[in-house]
């Protein structure tokens, strides 16, 4: 995790000179512990951009090559903008201080716990707003509020992210990615094959090819996921036959999900990863990274920290994920 840091003038050659160094270092640290064991990589397509906001689109695809016969002339074929979203980006802010006494008293330990809960929070942030952003989805919702603002969470069509109504931007039919049913072996191996039949904004068929299973922390659903995936024989047929399912699958089980689901449901997600890598289904882009500014504060002589952000989320392609386990959704056919 990138951190721009600042120091106010004086702070060198003030009684809190010698703790600065160390606490910046423990800063950096902390961060980038806790990028690595951060998930948002594994669920959003992540970028940068120097802009207050950018326009998420995609080209449609051509109709493709015709045969012509002999010196034929050659078609003219054509592709178009498809769904336009535009994610504007928020300021995120928060601080610590550490007051003159505690420098004084040399209370290094105590020192590091105020910049160790700094970086805890703004990491766990960054999970919680992913994660309820997500949450939001799974639920139907087009808005979340979050830290008591609302951010859009519909997919570029204008749909939430799980529907039954997306329709291509040029033709087709409309396309379901929210299901009914409940987490199986026959379920994973019927949602992945609609998966495999998503069609283009020209009702072309595409790429999609999921390779994750996101889930929340919930035992018997874990059990039923491992159940499904984790032997190369199937226990309940008769000769344990090879059970197709097993070593293509990575499991994400993100505890933050849990406390934005319904109590008592058991939701489970297919990602394409790489499907949302080429086309931007969940984006997360960060405009400025976390800078870290240190100043005293004259009115209590206390060593202030204070952390900038700028960065958002949302949702743009559907076709990189779809539902099941949910209430109103569509039944998978066979």
């Amino acid at each position: 995790m990138g951190i721009i840091f600042s120091e106010g003038s004086g702070l060198a050659d003030s009684v809190y000179g010698k703790c600065q160094a160390p606490i910046r270092m423990f800063l950096e640290k902390r961060g980038e512990e806790m990028e690595k064991q951060s998930l948002l990589k594994e669920l959003f397509l992540m970028g940068n951009s120097e802009n207050y906001g950018d326009m998420l689109t995609a080209m449609t695809a051509m109709s493709g090559f015709e045969p012509v016969g002999e010196n034929g002339a050659y078609p003219q074929d054509s592709m178009q903008e498809g769904y336009r979203k535009f994610l504007e980006y928020v300021t995120w802010k928060d601080s610590f201080s550490i007051s003159q006494e505690m420098v004084e008293d040399a209370k290094l330990m105590d020192m590091k716990k105020q910049p160790g809960a700094f970086m805890t929070s703004y990491q766990r942030t960054r999970e919680k707003f992913g994660a309820a952003i997500y949450a939001g989805a799974m639920e139907g919702k087009k808005v979340i509020t979050f830290g008591g603002m609302k951010f859009d969470i519909t997919a570029a069509d204008g749909e939430p992210l799980f529907s039954k109504n997306h329709v291509g931007k040029v033709s087709g039919k409309k396309q379901s990615n929210i299901f009914s049913d409940a987490f199986s072996a026959d379920a994973l191996g019927r949602m992945e094959t609609t998966m495999h039949l998503f069609k283009g904004d020209n009702d072309e068929i595409l790429d999609v090819a999921p390779n994750v299973i996101l889930i929340p922390e919930l035992a018997d659903l874990k059990r039923d996921v491992f159940a499904a995936i984790g032997a190369d024989r199937d226990p309940v047929t008769a000769n344990n036959a090879f059970n197709y399912q097993y070593g293509r699958w990575t499991v994400i089980i993100w505890s933050y999900l849990n406390q934005f689901i319904t109590a008592g449901t058991a939701p489970w997600i297919l990602l394409d990863q790489q499907y949302n890598k080429t086309y931007g289904g969940a984006v997360w882009n960060d405009r400025i990274q976390l800078a870290v500014k240190s100043i005293i504060d004259e009115g209590t002589d206390a060593n202030v920290w204070k952390g900038r952000s700028r960065f958002n989320a949302t949702f743009n392609d559907f076709r990189f994920a779809a539902i099941g386990g949910v209430e109103g959704g569509d039944v998978l056919k066979g």
